[in-house]
Order: C-alpha cells, then sequence, then structure tokens
C-alpha cells in the first residue's frame, strides 16, 4: 500500500477516526482540505483548512465516542477518489448545539463520505450521515 493507494488511505483515516488520533488523521489531509458535513456533525454546512478539520475532530470527539464498522470502500482508477460506506456506532456524550441533550444515548447510524484526493492527501470529506427516523437508523437510542 503506497501514499497514491486512495482505498488503503481512506482506511487509514477511518482507523485514525477510530482511534481518536486526531493528528494521525490530520497527517492524512491536505493543509487546504475541504470539509463538507450533514447529518447531526453540522448539516448543510462546508469548512476549509486543517485548522478548521481540527476543530471539528475536538468538538466530535467531545461530544461523542464513535466507531466507523462495516466499512467498504471503492476507490477511481485514477486514484482522485474515493467512496466509503459504513455504519456509525456512537455514546452521545456531551450535549452539541442543535441537538437533543446528552444523556449516554447510543445510536447507530448508516453513512458514507465521498474523497477527493490529490497527491497522496485527502483534499474534500463529504460525510453522509442518514439521521431520517425511517431509514432504519437508530438515533440516540436508550
Amino acid at each position: 500500500m503506497t501514499d497514491r493507494d486512495p482505498a488503503g488511505l481512506v482506511k487509514r483515516y477511518f482507523d485514525a477516526l477510530n482511534a481518536r488520533d486526531i493528528d494521525g488523521c490530520l497527517s492524512l489531509l491536505a493543509d487546504d482540505v475541504v470539509h463538507d458535513l450533514s447529518g447531526m456533525h453540522g448539516a448543510g454546512s462546508s469548512e476549509a483548512g486543517k485548522p478548521a478539520f481540527r476543530a471539528w475532530l475536538d468538538r466530535t470527539a467531545r461530544c461523542f465516542e464513535e466507531k466507523a464498522v462495516d466499512l467498504f470502500v471503492i476507490a477511481s482508477e485514477d486514484g482522485t477518489r474515493a467512496e466509503a460506506e459504513f455504519t456509525l456506532l456512537g455514546v452521545y456524550l456531551e450535549t452539541e448545539e442543535g441537538l437533543p441533550d446528552a444523556e449516554g444515548q447510543n445510536y447507530s447510524l448508516p453513512a458514507g463520505a465521498i474523497f477527493e484526493i490529490r497527491d497522496g492527501k485527502v483534499t474534500r470529506v463529504s460525510d453522509m450521515l442518514d439521521t431520517h427516523p425511517d431509514s432504519g437508523s437508530h438515533m440516540f437510542s436508550t
């Protein structure tokens, strides 16, 4: 697996997220990374740059204990794009603005992410979390 292996890069990204390794995750990103958010983590917004991504990671680690499981990754032949499908398992630890009060609720969400890649670094992450009650997700069950 080389730095030019887009599927490997995405798997390392999720390994770092699952380990709560913020510096490890940031090392895989381009300085000008763009992060598109959906679901419960800032729905409909975009943030640019590693400092903004670090702030999102810090906030997420404070409010949620999460693991991406059942990870499936596909990548384009030219190495510029990859997609991941996974289930996000978590515990809601601290109230995040715009969400219900945190009371240690567990959740399981179908999720996906689209990655753009340049020179072996992630330049864009577009997260998609399915929080709709009819999707089969279990948001904040107790």
